[in-house]
């Protein structure tokens, strides 16, 4: 019986767990535009809008970001500058779950930033 009850609590707490939602790999720009317009993306000390024309602004940290971005082959491209340092030209892969959203630069290969749509 003691056994029963435990296996019971168990399941119930592995069903009440939430589960996680998976993050997917946006594939074209008419997606990505409707995850992001009107939206802030969010991170500690970055708070950015990507416009769905192709604008790029906000903050981060205390210096003023600004660029342009282009969708190109399944990856966001943009031309970003952070004050006054270019960060230059990269593609990246994005990938969302919910209000969070995953940049990934050198088209999935290289560093990632995770943001918070609000």
């Amino acid at each position: 019986m003691r056994i029963a009850t435990l296996s019971f609590v168990a399941a119930l707490a592995v069903s009440a767990t939430p589960v996680l939602a998976e993050f997917t790999k946006v594939d074209d720009q008419s997606e990505f535009v409707a995850l992001v317009a009107g939206k802030e993306l969010k991170r500690p000390f970055v708070n950015l809008e990507v416009s769905p024309d192709g604008q790029i602004t906000g903050r981060g940290a205390a210096w003023p970001v600004s660029g342009e971005w282009t969708w190109k082959d399944g990856f966001f491209c943009r031309d970003l500058f952070w004050g006054e340092d270019a960060l230059g030209y990269n593609c990246q892969e994005v990938k969302a779950a919910g209000d969070r959203v995953i940049f990934t630069s050198d088209q999935g290969a290289g560093d990632s930033a995770e943001f918070r749509l609000r």
